[in-house]
């Protein structure tokens, strides 16, 4: 009876734990989305989570000048509507911008030249003067705006010049760059688990101190020293190889770690079965230890993938920023640099971005803790 109260109250906290970290992952990326696809002056002035309700938009709106007036009973009119489509209302107004505020809809009101405002709660208004309007004039306003919804956000992100051609150039960095390190890691965990050679505690405790090494502190003088080798093979310094050669050094030791930690944890009577049977060791690799690593090796890919993809310092130094070998990392930064801090853009850009890491975690999520927690217990 003890134990079954244990493990029921073991099983509730697991559930609750798992039902928080899927809240904490879900409210982010929903907000995310909501946001990518609201219209820009709403995003600008109020929260994802007002989304569905009114916002309060305080707008500058100037009238059109001489070319749209015409004459009433001697006086100069102007007329049209300050809201775009007629939706929303206007719930205050102002002539000046001292005092935005200033007046009800439906009130006229006159400024010191003598013009004349009328401003209705639906947004239609008047401007009247005896003299002709040499420009317009300008009208300061509260409106309450209806929630809005546009993809124009992800039009103006998609129809951006060269981002088809960074997309290609993300999966052509990201894709060898995954698989080439998970290679060489499954051939060198298998022999720091399985195979007997002088020197293996040491090779063990280098990959464990390299786990540690910050990549920035190694990036230049790699990128120095790969220029060097390459100049003497006729090998340029910024193109695909190098990208490739710099994540698959910065990613063997995670590989390596943790295939180690998961090969190590196999059943040792079916190797040692094997090598009996007369296997060699790449017979065992290759027909028993690659299949029972498939989930190991699904949650690395996962995690490489997912680094690679995002990764934009190391593309900079080892690709350049030409627009022929811009990642979509470096694309969107480009256009949001040259589009200042519109939010807009930004969480489209955003979006936009994790759509392919999002396919491939859910394509492959099931083997990630399977993999993580494997080595544990036999």
């Amino acid at each position: 009876m003890v134990t079954s109260k244990k493990g029921s109250a073991l099983t509730m906290v697991v559930h609750a734990t798992v039902l928080f970290l899927v809240i904490m992952w879900t409210i982010p990326t929903a907000g995310l989305f909501i946001s990518s696809i609201r219209d820009k002056d709403q995003l600008s002035v109020s929260g994802w989570w007002t989304a569905l309700s009114s916002s309060e938009q305080k707008i500058v709106y100037r009238t059109p000048d001489a070319d749209s007036e015409i004459q009433e009973n001697g006086l100069y009119v102007l007329r049209g509507n300050l809201l775009e489509g007629g939706s929303g209302k206007v719930v205050k107004f102002g002539i000046s911008s001292l005092k935005p505020e200033e007046f009800e809809p439906g009130t006229e009101t006159q400024d010191r030249r003598g013009v004349t405002f009328k401003i209705m709660a639906n947004g239609d208004y008047q401007v009247t003067s005896e003299k002709s309007f040499r420009r317009g004039v300008r009208i300061f306003y509260t409106a309450e705006v209806p929630p809005r919804f546009t993809l124009d956000n992800y039009r103006t992100v998609l129809n951006s010049e060269g981002l088809g051609q960074s997309f290609i150039n993300s999966l052509t960095v990201t894709i060898p760059a995954t698989v080439i390190p998970i290679l060489i890691a499954a051939f060198a965990a298998y022999a720091l688990a399985w195979m007997k050679f002088p020197g293996r505690a040491l090779l063990i405790a280098g990959v464990v101190g390299l786990l540690v090494v910050p990549l920035q502190m190694s990036l230049i003088p790699l990128l120095t020293a790969y220029s060097k080798i390459g100049a003497i093979f006729g090998i340029e310094a910024k193109g695909y190889v190098g990208i490739w050669l710099a994540h698959t050094g910065f990613g063997l030791p995670l590989a390596i770690y943790l295939l180690r930690n998961y090969i190590s944890g196999l059943p040792g009577e079916i190797i040692e079965s094997a090598r009996v049977d007369g296997a060699s060791d790449f017979v065992i690799f290759r027909k028993i230890i690659l299949p029972l690593s498939f989930p190991a090796l699904a949650s690395f890919a996962i995690f490489q993938f997912l680094w690679v993809w995002n990764d934009l310092l190391i593309a900079t130094v080892f690709l350049g920023n030409t627009e022929e070998s811009l990642v979509l990392t470096g694309r969107l930064r480009e256009l949001l640099g040259s589009r200042g801090g519109n939010w807009e853009i930004l969480t489209a850009s955003a979006f936009i971005t994790i759509i392919i890491p999002l396919l491939v975690f859910f394509g492959l999520q099931r083997y990630l803790v399977r993999g993580l927690l494997a080595g544990s217990v036999k």
